[in-house]
Parts: C-alpha cells; sequence; structure tokens
C-alpha cells in the first residue's frame, strides 16, 4: 500500500466516525489512531522514545 491509500483509507474512517457516531467518537478514533501509529513507529524502531522523553523535558540535543 503507498502512503497515499493509506491516508485515504484513515481519512475515510474518521470521516464515517464522524458521520455515524459524532464529533466525540471522531476524536477517540482519531486519538487510538495516533496511539497505534506511535506504537508501529516505536515497534519499528523508527521512533526513539527516549529522544521524544528529553524534547518534552526541553533537553534537545542536535546529536
Amino acid at each position: 500500500m503507498t502512503t497515499a491509500s493509506v491516508g485515504a483509507a484513515a481519512g475515510a474512517v474518521l470521516a464515517i466516525a464522524w458521520v455515524v457516531l459524532g464529533f466525540w467518537a471522531f476524536v477517540l478514533v482519531a486519538v487510538a489512531m495516533l496511539v497505534g501509529a506511535g506504537i508501529g513507529r516505536i515497534v519499528d524502531g523508527r521512533l526513539d522514545v527516549r529522544a521524544v522523553a528529553d524534547a518534552f523535558r526541553g533537553r534537545r540535543s542536535s546529536s
């Protein structure tokens, strides 16, 4: 699957959730999708959790 088709599918799921279930269900589905994407990136090794935590704490580094 290409990135465009994944984005289109995600947009369709969010649109259906909003129309059928309402705004707060849409928000819940969007948050669940973001959490799932984050977990997927962590498992794949494309997201360094320590670097993200340090950025939130204000300890940024360029290396």
